[in-house]
């Protein structure tokens, strides 16, 4: 039970990349994969910035910062540049390794003995459900934080931007602008799973990134197929969407392993998986 309990949390903490990815590619139709790197960025900070006796509130912002300042250098590249969306976070990812790397001294910075968000506001005894509870905190108020930037003005020419560039450009909004902020708050919500995962596990590794793009793309396309499904419009049921897909594909994967299945395939399984899912809106079982 504890098993799935921690895929449980895990999934609860990176369903913030996944909110960061339901900007950047359901938004803006951009395939971001700076968040490899702006991932690890914001679990870099969190694990230096602990260690060394920062506060929790100046960590956090800490490790936004870098996220957002990541996504808004892949903006910069895209608009500015005009270098393909797809290069562009390519380059920033890469370039981030060397950053990460540098940063932390070596591969792994473990927080031993470090005081973390889960001990420093400790509202239930039982740990696991003080950590739950955080957890939940934590997301609803991003949830809720998106969701009602989403529908304001600003909001919605974010996503004017996204469905139809050329139209929202002829009525005077500056679409450079709004993809730079757009990537920027996709890349600090990226952070922010950094932020919590690096406390969750107890260390930060230069090689936590490493795909994690992945796991945010199938909770967005699990979201989304569950929306059409049912046909759902609303936006703020289309994030908690987004937060359940990833909850569903932490508990899918601990099931997988608990079949027996070699940690060292995890990886594949979990490609092979989120394929799936991509592909299955576009199967037809219907006869020609």
């Amino acid at each position: 039970m504890n098993f799935y309990l921690t895929a449980f949390l895990l999934g609860l903490s990176l369903s913030v990349i996944a909110m960061g990815i339901f900007i950047s590619m359901k938004i803006f139709n951009i395939p971001d994969i700076t968040t490899d790197g702006s991932y690890t960025l914001g679990a870099v900070i969190t694990a230096i910035c602990l260690s060394h006796g920062y506060p929790l509130w100046l960590t956090y912002l800490l490790a936004v910062f870098g996220g957002a300042l990541a996504g808004s250098i892949t903006g910069f590249i895209h608009t500015k540049l005009k270098i393909n969306a797809l290069l562009a976070g390519i380059l920033v990812m890469t370039a981030l390794y060397s950053v990460n790397l540098s940063l932390l001294g070596r591969s792994n910075l473990p927080l031993l003995n470090v005081r973390n968000i889960f001990q420093s506001l400790s509202f239930i005894s039982d740990i696991d459900r003080n950590t739950f509870f955080i957890l939940l905190v934590i997301t609803t108020l991003l949830w809720v934080g998106l969701s009602l930037m989403l529908k304001t003005d600003f909001g919605l020419a974010m996503r004017a931007t996204g469905n139809s560039e050329s139209m929202i450009k002829a009525l005077g909004v500056d679409t450079d602008r709004m993809k730079i902020i757009g990537l920027a708050i996709s890349n600090g919500l990226v952070a922010t799973s950094g932020f919590l995962v690096a406390q969750y596990q107890g260390f930060a590794d230069i090689n936590m990134g490493i795909g994690i793009v992945i796991v945010g793309l199938g909770s967005v396309m699990i979201g989304e197929a569950i929306s059409h499904w049912f046909n759902i419009s609303s936006i703020w049921i289309n994030i908690l969407l987004v937060i359940a897909g990833s909850i569903a594909f932490q508990v899918v994967l601990a099931f997988t392993l608990s079949l027996g299945i070699d940690a060292n395939l995890l990886k594949l399984i979990t490609a092979l998986f989120v394929l799936f899912i991509v592909s299955l809106p576009n199967l037809s079982f219907r006869k020609n």
